[in-house]
């Protein structure tokens, strides 16, 4: 039963402690803010009302929000009891065993390569269409993924801006959280500024009738909108680069969830007091709304703000993957290679250039329509195990004694854990063949390689 032997987390410590600890809570809500506010917010929202929840889709955004905030209080008392990089992977390490925690770790893998891959595509699109704004084409051949019968082979700019970012990266994280709060402020900016204009334009009558869908059109709307909620778990991949842990990583996690959520719910009520709901299926719902009542020019910032919220969102989850590979390796399931950390910058080069080039292969070669809701089902997935993880953290008395603690356990980690798995339920079939041949693939790299070279392994034979 090797399989199943846990690191604890005083060895972990011991692990702990390359990496600076430099980020205070106002650096850790503001990368999730930057994970949160992407495409969710400039795109999802007018799918979502006009095809399943109408002008109750703020009622959509808040069952989202709840199912979120249970799996990220869960997230809190992991991340400041358990305080080191690795997020669920390392959370599962200790409750768990070594097996769950590669399995989990390989899903987490899948969540930020495809969820990278896709905002890099979404930003690619964005930025091509600003040039064409502005009279600027670029040739088909290098404009999207390989597709011979569109004529492109390769997504130049989601290329480059992949590699941007993991540059930025590897100049060391304090410079990537400046430069992500830039970002966040920009594109917070055009969000309140969609909201005050827009607000002066709204029509009471276009929010009748307030639910044609039903309760059941809310409902599946929340499913849709969950995961315009997606990234705020990459916060606790920074936990072992924060100065005060216990403290500041729940207040990132829970103050940016709370933030998000209330800009979702605004911008919502905006966007369909401005539209009438049937209209709103369109790629690019808030600009559409501005254009709607005229004014075009504050519709061509909203396509500035896009830009600006997805290079945010693909600054932390290339930022999580790293991390994550970073604390894998370093416990020999990875080749140790990935955990090597710069003196100078004090960051995981390897990693973090290793994590860049497989993200811009994956993105600028491949179309990604079809790989997308694979992030979801393997968000929900860590979601429910971390959620279980609290119910045997508490049980077996793991653990520090200090930091954030979930309430009313073992009944909110089972209500956590049920919301997510009934989300994963609602996921197209496809979905599922496509998670269980990752893991089949991740499972069969543990025994091949992962189980041998174990630090665990190692210890235990003396090695």
């Amino acid at each position: 039963m090797d399989i199943f032997r846990k690191k604890t987390v005083e060895s972990m410590g011991e692990n702990a402690g390359k990496l600076n600890r430099t980020l205070g809570a106002l650096d850790l809500t503001a990368l999730g803010v930057g994970a949160i506010i992407g495409t969710g917010i400039f795109v999802l929202t007018g799918v979502a009302a006009a095809v399943h929840a109408g002008p109750g889709l703020i009622f959509s955004f808040m069952i989202a929000a709840i199912a979120c905030v249970l799996s990220a209080i869960c997230y809190s008392e992991f991340a400041s009891t358990v305080p080191v990089s690795g997020s669920a992977y390392a959370y599962s390490y200790v409750v768990f065993g070594e097996i769950i925690a590669w399995v989990l770790g390989w899903d987490l893998i899948l969540e930020y390569g495809v969820a990278s891959a896709s905002v890099a595509s979404g930003w690619s699109s964005y930025f091509i269409g600003l040039l064409d704004g502005f009279g600027i084409h670029l040739p088909a051949a290098i404009s999207g993924a390989y597709d011979p019968s569109k004529g492109s082979f390769i997504d130049l700019p989601a290329v480059i801006i992949i590699y941007v970012v993991t540059y930025l990266l590897n100049k060391g994280v304090k410079e990537a959280a400046r430069f992500n709060s830039i970002m966040v402020i920009v594109k917070l900016v055009i969000v309140l500024l969609f909201i005050g204009v827009g607000a002066f334009y709204v029509k009471p009558e276009n929010w009748s009738p307030f639910l044609p869908f039903g309760i059941s059109g809310v409902i599946n709307g929340a499913a849709t909108v969950f995961f315009a909620y997606i990234g705020f778990d990459a916060v606790a991949t920074a936990a072992e680069e924060v100065k005060r842990p216990q403290r500041d990583l729940p207040i990132g996690i829970i103050s940016s969830l709370a933030i998000c959520t209330v800009l979702y719910i605004a911008v919502s009520l905006v966007l369909t007091g401005m539209v009438p709901y049937t209209q709103l299926n369109v790629g690019d719902p808030v600009a559409f709304a501005l254009r709607f009542v005229n004014q075009n020019t504050l519709a061509g910032f909203i396509s500035i703000g896009a830009i600006a919220g997805m290079t945010t969102v693909l600054l932390v989850m290339l930022f999580g993957m790293t991390r994550l590979l970073f604390a894998i390796s370093r416990d020999g399931l990875l080749t140790k290679k990935l955990s090597k950390v710069n003196e100078k910058t004090q960051t995981p080069t390897q990693s973090t250039w290793v994590t860049g080039t497989l993200i811009a292969l994956l993105a600028g070669f491949v179309p990604l329509n079809k790989l997308a809701n694979l992030t979801s089902i393997g968000t929900l997935f860590a979601f429910t195990v971390v959620s279980f993880g609290i119910i045997a953290l508490r049980k077996n008395k793991l653990g520090l004694k200090s930091g954030f603690k979930v309430p009313w356990v073992p009944f909110l980690p089972i209500l956590s854990a049920a919301a997510c798995f009934y989300l994963m339920l609602n996921l197209q079939l496809i979905t599922w063949i496509g998670f269980l041949i990752w893991m089949a693939i991740g499972v069969l790299i543990y025994f091949i390689y992962g189980r041998k070279h174990s630090l665990l392994n190692n210890e235990s034979n003396g090695k």
